[in-house]
């Protein structure tokens, strides 16, 4: 799955351009690597999201192209 549609389907970032956005000025990392939007994320990977000060550490638990609200936070684990 691409990395902007993971960051909105987990309801980490509200929209998917916001996504594109972060992603654009290398707030997002993922396993340290700065990514594009169309990057691929996997099981496991390990996403850091720069928003000003606050950094939060995320791990892929599982994919999913449609979740509901409550499944969402299944999605992802934060470190």
């Amino acid at each position: 799955m691409r990395l902007d549609k993971f960051l909105k389907v987990s309801r980490l970032i509200k929209r998917r351009t916001v996504a594109n956005q972060a992603s654009d000025n290398g707030r997002v990392l993922i396993n340290g690597k700065v990514s594009k939007p169309s990057a691929k994320v996997s099981v496991g990977d390990v996403i850091e999201i720069t928003f000003g000060d606050n950094v939060s550490k995320i791990k892929v638990l599982e994919i999913s192209e449609h979740v509901g609200k409550d499944a969402a936070k299944n999605m992802y684990e934060i470190l």
